[in-house]
């Protein structure tokens, strides 16, 4: 075993006894880490979206906004045949007797599905809605604990998910928002545009 596997296994292990010794938290995590992480950072995807409707420049905040949607998809995609590749199991398959708190997996662990969601939410707002990005960072980060936490990965899952999503979202930024702007712009010129930009301000 390397040293960065062992060192991996051994922060897994001491934050699987954090679990053990604080069972009041079980319930809350288990949900954030299931679902309600990626509920939240979806909400704020979308809040950034209206608050960029209503930008100074809302034609280019808008294609921002919309390509953190669709980098955050793209990056999990893509992390779909890299996990397959890389072929790391579950944690739990590999240690007997962990704590675990959700229902167990088969598919493989490396990097964390939930994790480049965050990643790619986090650099995509902190890109193009820095307040919401920040909040983002926090929710973000917590989910990534939440699945080391719940004994569903490993740390250097959720870290390598973490920096997989952000790179996904920084390096295809140029060319998906150029498309996305292609695609608005038709849009902007045809009786759909309220669907994308909402109602026109009224002048005073």
């Amino acid at each position: 075993m390397s040293s960065l596997s062992s060192l991996d296994r051994r922060l897994y292990l001491d934050v699987n006894e954090f679990a053990r010794q604080t069972s009041f938290a079980h319930t809350f995590m288990k949900y954030y880490a299931l679902y309600g992480g990626v509920v939240l950072l979806a909400v704020l995807v979308l809040v950034s979206y209206f608050r960029a409707r209503k930008a100074r420049n809302p034609k280019v905040s808008v294609d921002k906004a919309l390509w953190v949607a669709a980098g955050t998809l793209i990056a999990l995609g893509l992390n779909q045949p890299l996990s397959h590749l890389v072929g790391r199991i579950r944690p739990y398959y590999a240690i007997p007797g962990v704590e675990v708190l959700v229902s167990k997996a088969h598919d493989f662990t490396f990097p964390s599905d939930h994790a480049t969601v965050a990643g790619a939410v986090i650099i995509g707002l902190l890109l193009s809605d820095v307040p919401i990005g920040v909040i983002a960072a926090v929710l973000g980060l917590f989910l990534a604990f939440a699945r080391v936490y719940v004994g569903a990965h490993y740390p250097g899952d959720v870290i390598g998910g973490l920096v997989f999503g952000a790179l996904v979202v920084v390096v295809l930024r140029p060319i998906g928002t150029a498309i996305i702007s292609r695609i608005t712009n038709l849009i902007a010129k045809s009786p759909l545009k309220f669907l994308i930009f909402g109602e026109p301000r009224k002048s005073a």
